[in-house]
């Protein structure tokens, strides 16, 4: 059985990885119409400082960005590119881009989602305990309940996130953010 490696200390990520990637659009459009993806070569991933969600910054075709990567369930991420990015970078699907990233130094506070914020302001018990934990827990718990594929898991997820929270647990237990164990979490598939 493979090593838990979300787990290891990473080591300090490199100032700037570089690599080719072909840019996919994503099978399955997004509400607001067509997005693409790259997916990261596992031996730029491995630098990053954890194979869960990570902040990016970076250059795709020169164009600069700052993004969330998602994990890929393989120890990888992939990153989404949205319509403004990929007309910035003059990347189509199906073509070769030239992607520079690195990751930032202090993880960004994630958006928290209306549902858990509204349960979190009715339980102090469960808002001091949210308010304790680190950035990257608390980008743990939203990974946990957004990525739950049934709006009805979700809302249990949220339910059951504030009730561990107001009980004074930190962070969300049987939870593999990289996707590797439970394999929940993948890229998503390219239109051929």
């Amino acid at each position: 059985m493979p090593a838990r490696t979300q787990q290891r200390e990473s080591p300090k990520p490199e100032r700037m990885a570089s690599f080719a990637a072909i840019v996919k659009q994503a099978a399955e459009p997004a509400a607001d119409g067509p997005w693409w993806f790259v997916v990261l070569p596992r031996d730029v991933s491995e630098r990053l400082p954890r194979r869960g969600r990570t902040s990016v910054q970076g250059r795709i075709n020169g164009a600069p960005f700052l993004v969330t990567l998602e994990p890929d369930g393989k120890l990888s991420h992939w990153l989404k590119i949205d319509k403004a990015l990929l007309k910035a970078a003059r990347a189509t699907a199906g073509s070769e881009a030239s992607v520079e990233l690195s990751a930032v130094e202090q993880e960004p506070e994630p958006q928290v989602p209306a549902a858990l914020q509204a349960l979190l302001d009715a339980s102090p018990d469960a808002l001091a305990t949210w308010n304790a934990t680190t950035t990257l827990a608390r980008v743990d718990w939203i990974h946990w309940i957004e990525s739950a594929k049934q709006p009805r898991t979700r809302s249990k997820r949220t339910n059951e996130a504030a009730s561990m929270l107001a009980s004074g647990k930190g962070r969300v237990c049987c939870f593999d953010p990289s996707g590797y164990y439970a394999k929940s979490m993948c890229a998503p598939q390219g239109k051929v």
